[in-house]
Protein backbone atom coordinates (compact mmCIF):
# COMPACT_ATOMS: atom_id res chain seq x y z
CA UNK A 1 0.00 0.00 0.00
CA UNK A 2 2.95 2.37 1.31
CA UNK A 3 4.58 2.00 -2.36
CA UNK A 4 1.48 2.53 -4.39
CA UNK A 5 0.72 5.52 -2.07
CA UNK A 6 4.62 6.31 -3.30
CA UNK A 7 4.04 6.04 -7.22
CA UNK A 8 1.05 8.32 -6.83
CA UNK A 9 2.46 10.62 -5.20
CA UNK A 10 5.25 10.68 -7.22
CA UNK A 11 3.34 11.29 -10.40
CA UNK A 12 1.64 14.12 -9.06
CA UNK A 13 4.54 15.77 -8.48
CA UNK A 14 6.25 15.17 -11.82
CA UNK A 15 2.53 16.32 -13.67
CA UNK A 16 2.83 19.31 -10.67
CA UNK A 17 6.38 20.44 -12.21
CA UNK A 18 5.67 19.38 -15.98
CA UNK A 19 2.50 22.29 -15.70
CA UNK A 20 4.51 24.95 -13.43
CA UNK A 21 7.83 24.25 -16.15
CA UNK A 22 5.71 24.35 -19.22
CA UNK A 23 5.38 28.20 -21.11
CA UNK A 24 2.33 30.01 -21.64
CA UNK A 25 1.31 29.21 -25.10
CA UNK A 26 1.84 32.13 -27.38
CA UNK A 27 -0.53 34.05 -28.95
CA UNK A 28 -1.17 32.99 -32.60
CA UNK A 29 -0.38 36.86 -34.42
CA UNK A 30 1.82 35.41 -37.20
CA UNK A 31 0.21 37.25 -40.50
CA UNK A 32 -1.23 40.54 -42.10
CA UNK A 33 -3.72 42.81 -39.79
CA UNK A 34 -6.16 45.76 -41.20
CA UNK A 35 -7.82 47.48 -39.17
CA UNK A 36 -8.72 51.84 -38.91
CA UNK A 37 -9.07 54.70 -36.70
CA UNK A 38 -11.99 56.66 -36.80
CA UNK A 39 -11.06 60.56 -36.30
CA UNK A 40 -13.01 63.77 -37.54
CA UNK A 41 -11.52 63.76 -40.65
CA UNK A 42 -12.36 60.51 -41.94
CA UNK A 43 -10.61 56.53 -41.03
CA UNK A 44 -7.34 56.23 -41.19
CA UNK A 45 -6.69 52.82 -42.54
CA UNK A 46 -4.60 50.76 -40.56
CA UNK A 47 -2.13 47.77 -42.07
CA UNK A 48 0.50 45.58 -39.57
CA UNK A 49 2.39 42.31 -40.71
CA UNK A 50 3.40 40.23 -37.18
CA UNK A 51 5.97 37.71 -36.84
CA UNK A 52 6.64 35.73 -33.41
CA UNK A 53 9.72 34.30 -32.68
CA UNK A 54 8.99 32.82 -29.26
CA UNK A 55 8.41 35.53 -26.54
CA UNK A 56 9.71 38.53 -29.54
CA UNK A 57 7.30 40.13 -31.95
CA UNK A 58 8.33 41.89 -35.16
CA UNK A 59 6.90 43.02 -38.25
CA UNK A 60 6.07 46.12 -39.59
CA UNK A 61 3.16 48.93 -40.06
CA UNK A 62 2.41 50.51 -43.12
CA UNK A 63 2.50 54.37 -42.62
CA UNK A 64 0.01 56.94 -44.01
CA UNK A 65 2.43 57.25 -47.06
CA UNK A 66 2.23 53.56 -47.74
CA UNK A 67 6.14 53.16 -46.58
CA UNK A 68 6.50 50.06 -43.95
CA UNK A 69 7.87 51.18 -40.80
CA UNK A 70 9.69 48.80 -38.34
CA UNK A 71 7.96 47.37 -35.67
CA UNK A 72 10.58 47.76 -32.65
CA UNK A 73 10.63 46.49 -28.66
CA UNK A 74 8.07 43.24 -29.84
CA UNK A 75 6.94 41.21 -26.97
CA UNK A 76 4.26 38.59 -26.71
CA UNK A 77 3.41 37.04 -23.16
CA UNK A 78 0.71 34.58 -23.97
CA UNK A 79 -2.25 36.55 -25.84
CA UNK A 80 -0.72 40.21 -24.96
CA UNK A 81 1.45 42.11 -27.43
CA UNK A 82 3.49 45.59 -27.64
CA UNK A 83 5.56 47.12 -29.49
CA UNK A 84 6.81 50.26 -30.30
CA UNK A 85 6.74 52.17 -34.23
CA UNK A 86 8.64 55.63 -34.55
CA UNK A 87 6.97 58.30 -36.96
CA UNK A 88 8.60 61.52 -38.28
CA UNK A 89 5.98 64.45 -37.90
CA UNK A 90 8.23 67.16 -40.29
CA UNK A 91 11.23 65.77 -38.50
CA UNK A 92 10.07 65.55 -35.19
CA UNK A 93 10.05 61.75 -34.31
CA UNK A 94 7.59 60.64 -32.20
CA UNK A 95 7.04 56.80 -30.70
CA UNK A 96 4.11 55.45 -30.23
CA UNK A 97 4.03 52.72 -28.39
CA UNK A 98 1.40 49.91 -29.24
CA UNK A 99 -0.15 47.11 -26.86
CA UNK A 100 -2.78 44.53 -27.59
CA UNK A 101 -4.90 41.77 -27.00
CA UNK A 102 -5.19 38.74 -29.62
CA UNK A 103 -7.80 36.63 -30.23
CA UNK A 104 -8.25 34.07 -32.87
CA UNK A 105 -8.65 36.38 -35.51
CA UNK A 106 -8.74 40.29 -34.20
CA UNK A 107 -6.39 41.47 -32.05
CA UNK A 108 -8.00 44.52 -29.98
CA UNK A 109 -5.31 47.38 -29.69
CA UNK A 110 -4.51 50.44 -27.93
CA UNK A 111 -2.28 53.42 -27.81
CA UNK A 112 -1.81 57.04 -27.18
CA UNK A 113 -0.56 60.14 -29.41
CA UNK A 114 0.00 62.70 -27.23
CA UNK A 115 -2.02 62.32 -24.28
CA UNK A 116 -4.73 60.97 -26.44
CA UNK A 117 -5.52 57.37 -26.00
CA UNK A 118 -6.97 55.61 -29.14
CA UNK A 119 -8.58 51.90 -29.50
CA UNK A 120 -8.99 50.15 -32.42
CA UNK A 121 -9.17 46.67 -34.04
CA UNK A 122 -7.42 44.34 -36.49
CA UNK A 123 -8.63 41.69 -38.10
CA UNK A 124 -6.49 39.34 -40.01
CA UNK A 125 -6.30 39.55 -44.00
CA UNK A 126 -6.57 36.36 -46.26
Amino acid sequence: MKASRHAWLSLVVVLALVLVAAPARAADVDGKWTGAIDTPMGAINLFFTFKADGPALSGSMTGMDGAELPIKNGKIDGNRISFVVSLDFGGTMFDLNYTGVVSKDSVEMSSDFMGMPFMFTLKKSQ
